[in-house]
C-alpha cells in the first residue's frame, strides 16, 4: 500500500481551507409584517416577539441538526405561523433527515419546558415568560402538523416516500390542502360565535407554503486564510469501512485533519482534508472510505 500525497492541488488553486460554517439569509413574507403591525395595535407585541425569536430558535436547530450530516441552511422564511424551510436534502438518509425534521419542534418544546421549570423555582417570573412559553407549545405542536412544508409533514414524507416514491410531493401536497381545508372549517364554524382570523390566515398560508420555503445545500468550505497562518494537523485513525460523512464532525476551521484508514488493524493509507473533501464533491455521503481512497490512488 502507498501513502497518498497530505495534499493534493486543484487544477491550479491553492489549496482549499475547509471549515464546517453554515450561511444563510432570512426572507419575511409580507404578511410576518403586517401581523407584527397588527399585534402592536391589538397589545399582542410581546407575543409576536416571541413568535420571532422561537422561530428562529426552531431554524437555527434544524440549521445545526443539517449541519452534523453535511448540509448547511441557505434560506430561512419567516411566515406568520413560523418559519419553513424546504429543499433538496436527497443527501440524508430517512434516519438522517428524521431527525434534521424533528429537531425544530424539540428545540421549541425544550424552551417550553424549561419556562415551566423556571415557574416552578422563580413563581415571580411566570407574568413575564407565560407568553414565550405558550409561543413555544404552539410552534411544537403547530409544526408536528402532518401538512408539507411543517416538519409533521416532512416526518409523514419520510413515511409515505417507501410507498409513493416520486408521487411522494404529490401526496404530501394533497394531504396538506386537507389539512388546510381543515383548519378553514374551523374559521368557519368559529365565525357562528368569536371569528378566529388566525386561523383563516394560516390555513392559506399554509396552502402557499406546499410550493416553497428555503433550501439546504451542501457544505462548502475554504483553506486559503488559515494556510496563510497556519494551522495544526490532526490524524484521525478511521475504519475504511465508514460511510464518507462519518469524517465531517472532525472538520474545524483551526486544524488540517489527515484521516488514517484502517481494514481492522491493517493499514490502508491516508486521505488528507483536501482530498476528503474532494470526495464530497465527487462520492455519495454514504460511500465507504475504502472507495474514495481506492478512486484517488487509480487517479494518482
Amino acid at each position: 500500500m502507498r501513502f497518498l500525497k497530505s495534499i493534493r492541488k486543484k487544477k491550479g488553486n491553492a489549496p482549499d481551507k475547509r471549515g464546517v460554517s453554515f450561511t444563510g439569509r432570512l426572507s419575511v413574507h409580507p404578511l410576518f409584517f403586517l401581523v407584527g403591525i397588527l399585534s402592536a395595535f391589538t397589545g399582542s407585541l410581546l407575543a409576536f416577539l416571541s413568535a420571532c425569536l422561537a422561530a428562529i430558535e426552531h431554524e437555527c436547530a434544524h440549521a445545526f441538526a443539517a449541519r452534523r450530516y453535511g448540509f448547511r441552511l441557505d434560506k430561512i422564511v419567516l411566515m406568520p405561523y413560523g418559519a419553513v424551510i424546504s429543499g433538496d436534502i436527497s443527501g440524508l438518509t430517512p434516519k438522517e433527515e428524521f431527525f434534521v425534521a424533528l429537531a425544530g419542534p424539540f428545540a421549541n418544546l425544550l424552551t417550553a419546558v424549561g419556562f415551566a421549570a423556571l415557574w416552578w423555582f422563580f413563581p415571580d417570573s411566570y407574568p413575564f415568560t407565560e407568553s414565550a412559553a405558550a409561543v413555544s407549545f404552539s410552534l411544537f405542536f403547530v409544526n408536528l402538523l402532518p401538512a408539507y412544508p411543517l416538519d409533521g409533514g416532512r416526518i409523514l414524507g419520510i413515511a409515505l416516500r417507501p410507498l409513493f416514491k416520486k408521487r411522494t410531493p404529490v401526496v404530501l401536497k394533497c394531504v396538506t390542502f386537507f389539512v388546510s381545508a381543515g383548519i378553514l372549517g374551523y374559521f368557519i364554524y368559529s365565525c357562528f360565535k368569536t371569528p378566529n382570523f388566525s386561523a383563516l390566515v394560516f390555513a392559506f398560508l399554509l396552502a402557499a407554503g406546499a410550493f416553497g420555503g428555503g433550501r439546504y445545500a451542501r457544505l462548502r468550505f475554504s483553506h486559503k486564510k488559515s494556510f496563510a497562518r497556519g494551522v495544526e494537523e490532526r490524524r484521525v485513525a478511521i475504519s475504511a469501512s465508514c460511510a464518507l460523512k462519518e469524517g465531517l464532525r472532525f472538520l474545524r476551521e483551526d486544524r488540517f485533519v489527515v484521516f488514517v484508514l484502517y481494514d481492522g488493524e491493517e493499514f490502508l493509507g491516508e486521505l488528507s482534508e483536501t482530498e476528503y473533501i474532494d470526495a464530497l464533491e465527487k462520492f455519495d455521503y454514504q460511500t465507504p472510505l475504502r472507495n474514495c481512497l481506492t478512486e484517488f490512488i487509480k487517479e494518482s
